[in-house]
This record gives structure tokens, sequence and C-alpha cells, in this order.
């Protein structure tokens, strides 16, 4: 049974930077859930920080590759340079998805970590850009397809395209 990496906030867990969650009312999330196909996993808690947190966002926009490769950071809207715990964040996902074999990520949209097609744009004042998070950036470099909360049959197509298979009925459950 092929494992899929999803944002721990979209489970129910209480893991986002206001202490709260977010979480997802998916069918085909939660017949996946049923079947212990998912792999919850926060990147921004295993990459250090607490739960709540300062909001963060990346500078400029710049998106998640421009993290990882230097040349932007993440920083709080009180100006504290928090990169470091994102990108330890982003490589704890990786080895998590290694280690369960997981080829598919389901993560929180408009993340600074998770995003997949937009982020916030560094201005704090819930502005968005499309964009990639940190985690997203790196799980894709890395050939793991990521997909935002609102493309979980998007998802199941990728799985079922890929042979692995989309879940109940091949993806045809929804709620």
């Amino acid at each position: 049974m092929d494992r899929i990496m999803v944002s721990a906030c979209l489970m129910g867990r209480r893991v986002r930077y206001d202490g709260a969650a977010k979480t997802s009312e998916d069918a085909l999330l939660a017949a996946w859930r049923r079947q212990g196909r998912l792999v919850a996993f926060c990147p921004e808690v295993e990459g250090g920080l607490p739960v709540p947190r300062p909001a963060a966002e990346i500078e400029g926009g710049a998106g998640g590759g421009a993290v990882l490769d230097g040349t932007a950071r993440v920083l709080t809207a009180g100006g504290e340079d928090v990169t470091a715990a994102f990108v330890a964040g982003a490589r704890a996902a990786l080895e998590a998805a290694r280690s369960c074999g997981a080829r598919v990520a389901i993560l929180k949209e408009g993340s600074p970590s998770c995003g997949s097609l937009t982020i916030h744009d560094g201005a704090f004042a819930g502005g968005r850009v499309p964009g990639h998070g940190v985690t997203t950036a790196l799980l894709e470099r890395n050939g793991i397809a990521v997909f935002g909360e609102g493309r979980v049959a998007e998802a199941a197509a990728y799985l079922r395209e890929h042979g692995e298979g989309g879940g109940p009925g091949d993806g045809d459950v929804r709620g």
C-alpha cells in the first residue's frame, strides 16, 4: 500500500503557527486515513519551531526554491530570521517521505513551508503570490509530487497514472 505524506494540520493536529488545526473534510483523504496510507508531518514543528509561534513569510514572496538556494530568507513579522528551522523541517520531511516510500504529498496551501500553488508575499498583509513553500520546493526537487488540500482528486489521479492506485474506487470517493 502506497503511503502519502500529509500536513499534520490537515489531520486535525494543532500545529499551525497560531496553535490551531486546519482539519480537512475531504472524503478521499479520510478514506486514505482509514486505510493507514497517510503519514502526517509538520515541517515547521519538526524543524524546531514551537506551537504557537510568530507568523513567518518568505521575504519578497521569493519562494521556497530561493530559500533553499540561499537567496531568500524566512522571516517573522518582527524580523526574526527563522530560515534554518524551515530548511531543517523541509529536510526532515524529505527524509520521512523517503523512509516510508511516499511519492506524493498533500500539504497546506499558502504556507511558507507547504504551499504548492501560492505563498504569502512577505509583507504580512495577507497578500499572496504564486510560488512554493520551502518543504514543497525540496520535495518536488526530489521527485515527490505535492498537491494542496484542495487538489486531493488530482493527487489520486497522479497516483493512478503512476501505477500506485488512488484509493477506494481509484479516486471516485468525494465528499
